[in-house]
């Protein structure tokens, strides 16, 4: 039986291991503290075991500081781990901020804020030639959208012309990994079709749900978290060419309209 070891079990990953899980795989998670289907991280004995067992990898935690911690911990068995299949969830922001620019999979990285990422990318990288790296904008989904911000009176309108961000639906993050099964290893963009600007997003939530769209604000006067207004420092469009080319990979929610008016379905009729 294909097994699965995912080690972090954020959304993301939780919304692979549904899926597979749905299609028969032995799927076993990794995270802080353990539960009926999933290891604690810091129990070592079970994680080398468990990687020396699964017949595809899969981490999905972020670097802590300037270490990614799964590589520190536990880089020495994964190198060796006789996986058919290996992958890690990265993040577009390694390309940093290009003004709006395209950025493909040979574009440079490590300008950005996110230099640990970066750095963690790279790392993940040279650790195998197996590996399948996902780099991923801003994730969106069921329970995690504008949809919600709107409803819950969170979203704002920033007056930033001009500033464009790439975003992809996560079961199309979730069909990309699945199609890498059957593809070359690598780097691949799991973007949808159309970077937008984030206004555009809260508009089209607003109207989904008949409600008026928030005021237009100048950002010093949203009062956003620090998380927040550096979400827009960075300005960038992501290509997914190659993970089409490759993978034979379509995004099912080619665009922010697509993918919202599911997460509104999802809301109504939870799966």
């Amino acid at each position: 039986m294909a097994h699965m070891l995912i080690l972090g079990m954020g959304y993301t990953a939780a919304r692979l291991t549904d899926r597979l899980r749905g299609e028969g795989w032995h799927v076993t998670g990794v995270r802080r503290s353990a539960d009926a289907r999933s290891l604690a991280f810091d129990d070592e004995a079970a994680v080398r075991a468990a990687i020396a067992r699964a017949t595809h990898i899969l981490s999905s935690i972020p670097p802590e500081g300037e270490g990614d911690p799964v590589l520190v911990r536990y880089g020495d068995s994964l190198a060796a781990a006789p996986a058919l299949w290996t992958g890690y969830l990265s993040s577009t922001g390694v390309y940093g901020d290009t003004g709006g620019a395209w950025v493909d999979e040979a574009s440079p990285v490590g300008t950005g804020r996110r230099s640990a990422r970066a750095a963690a990318d790279l790392a993940w990288g040279a650790l195998r030639a197996d590996m399948r790296r996902f780099r991923l904008p801003g994730i969106y989904g069921p329970g995690r959208s504008a949809i919600e911000r709107v409803r819950d009176g969170k979203a704002h309108r920033i007056d930033l012309p001009g500033q464009v961000f790439s975003r992809v639906h996560v079961d199309d993050i979730v069909a990309g990994v699945i199609a890498s099964f059957d593809g070359p290893p690598g780097i691949y963009n799991l973007a949808d079709d159309l970077p937008a600007p984030q206004n555009a997003v809260i508009e089209a939530a607003c109207d989904l749900l008949a409600l008026p769209h928030p005021p237009l604000l100048a950002l010093e006067d949203a009062a956003l978290s620090p998380a927040a207004r550096a979400f827009y420092a960075e300005n960038r469009r992501v290509a997914n060419g190659r993970a089409k080319r490759l993978l034979g990979w379509n995004p099912r929610h080619p665009t922010f309209r697509e993918g919202l008016a599911a997460c509104l379905t999802a809301t109504i009729t939870p799966s």
